[in-house]
């Protein structure tokens, strides 16, 4: 059962349209689609908003601390409201995977991923949740900061905004712990890599 997704970003508006946001964007579509604020909580380091549903009470999470500060907002709500690691959905951009797709799992590494390498640190463990939204990845090592910087084109992000709206279709299965037909649900849907 999930009681807890973090969207990954940055804060501030400067860096609102960049890659390294796609998880922001989707908490922000969720919040919209549930008809919830996220609101500043200073005791989280974050914006907060709470859903309520027939599978109890969820909350989001937008951390305001930094991609890779990312754990002290986490760590700081889990403890709080004592959620486990297996309770937590965290939504990131990943550059392993095209524009279009988007990928359920639990557990793994960061794969260089900031933002998740300090919620592992701060959680004493990998084994959370991960929806990876594919955003491309530039070819290089070297051009990654400035990739995951930098707005992505009007094709990749129509691609990225259609597997955020069929990971909202699939997040009732992830809430009533249904992970593996979300998965399958998720990744049936995905575009061919090109």
């Amino acid at each position: 059962m999930i009681r807890l997704i973090v969207g990954l970003g940055n804060p501030g508006p400067e860096h609102a349209q960049q890659r390294h946001n796609a998880g922001f964007w989707w908490v922000d579509q969720l919040a919209r689609r549930e008809r919830v604020d996220l609101r500043p909580e200073k005791g989280f380091f974050g914006h907060v908003a709470r859903l309520r549903g027939p599978h109890g009470e969820v909350w989001l999470l937008e951390p305001g601390t930094y991609m890779n500060r990312s754990g002290q907002s986490v760590g700081a709500m889990a403890r709080f409201y004592k959620i486990t690691p297996e309770e937590i959905l965290v939504v990131h951009d990943e550059l392993d995977l095209p524009p279009g797709q988007v990928k359920l799992k639990c557990g793994g590494g960061h794969a260089g991923h900031n933002g998740l390498r300090d919620i592992a640190a701060q959680l004493g463990t990998p084994m959370f949740w991960r929806l990876r939204l594919g955003i491309g990845h530039p070819g290089s090592r070297e051009a990654v900061i400035g990739f995951v910087l930098g707005r992505p084109q009007r094709g990749e992000l129509e691609l990225i905004e259609q597997a955020m709206d069929r990971a909202l279709d699939a997040l009732a299965r992830v809430l009533r712990g249904e992970f593996d037909a979300a998965v399958m649900e998720l990744h049936r849907g995905n575009t061919p890599r090109p």
